[in-house]
């Protein structure tokens, strides 16, 4: 998928597994706030994988810097669609994510811990999201974006860092899963990338899904950026703005008619 698209996605992710109004699972139930500035930390976060592509989006947000850094990390990683997209990645920031969590900071004369790790990653996640949506024209616009955002939830609405982990857990996974829909596929199981069988290989359907070079796909958008991806991300765009529209009116004491999902 492209980057945009699994921005996108994210968003959209966040607004089906929190939401309750009728056009969402509720399996996580957040107030408004929380699902405005999560819908743009888990797009943030659906970016994080392409950290490995030096043409991401991630790669121009700093000058030179965000090249060097991408660069560094698709060299540990094995390279783009190698280890930062795999089950083990998710894990890892999972943790990571917990790690973040328990950074925290009293100042003298504010009633609550600062949790300043969460803040720091939806900063910069915010940041990238802005960017990828076209919220934000200009990285120096994007970053202020981030910042604000980051700022008023650890200063004025501590409680919804609740939610943090399984925001950043949720956009990271649905890139790989945009990926997996995709022809490129994902070495999933990496560092362990098992090859098919010979009998494998010769069946034109099979050796799709499961690739001689041990990378697993269902690849129904076929290529990146196809006529189908675009086509897919009509409706998910929709539901993602419908979605943020809700709480933002919803915020505001105003409401959209329920979806009735």
């Amino acid at each position: 998928m492209m980057g945009a698209h699994h921005a996108m996605t994210g968003a959209a992710a966040w607004i089906a597994v929190t939401a309750t109004a009728g056009h969402g699972l509720g399996l996580f139930p957040v107030t408004p706030t929380g699902t405005i500035a999560g819908a743009l930390l888990c797009a943030g976060a659906a970016l994080l994988p392409d950290a490995d592509h030096g043409s991401a989006t991630i790669a121009q947000s700093v000058p030179l810097l965000g090249k060097v850094v991408t660069s560094g990390i698709s060299r540990a990683s094995g390279g783009h669609r190698h280890g930062l997209h795999s089950l083990l990645a998710v894990a890892c920031v999972w943790i990571l994510a917990t790690g973040l969590g328990l950074l925290v900071w009293q100042p003298s004369g504010w009633s609550q811990p600062i949790s300043v790790g969460p803040a720091a990653m939806t900063a910069i996640t915010v940041a990238f999201a802005a960017k990828a949506l076209k919220l934000a024209r200009w990285w120096s616009l994007a970053w202020l974006i981030g910042l604000a955002v980051a700022a008023f939830i650890a200063l004025y609405a501590p409680e919804q860092q609740a939610w943090f982990v399984i925001c950043v857990a949720l956009g990271y996974a649905v890139h790989l899963l945009g990926d997996f829909l995709t022809t490129g596929g994902l070495p999933l199981l990496w560092p362990w990338v098992p090859k098919p069988p010979r009998f494998w290989r010769r069946v034109p359907l099979l050796k799709r899904i499961w690739t001689s070079g041990g990378y697993m796909a269902l690849p129904v958008l076929g290529n990146a950026g196809s006529l189908r991806e675009w086509i897919l991300l009509i409706p998910v765009s929709l539901y993602a703005a419908y979605g943020v529209a809700y709480a933002a009116l919803a915020a505001a004491n105003a409401h959209l008619p329920a979806l009735g999902f």
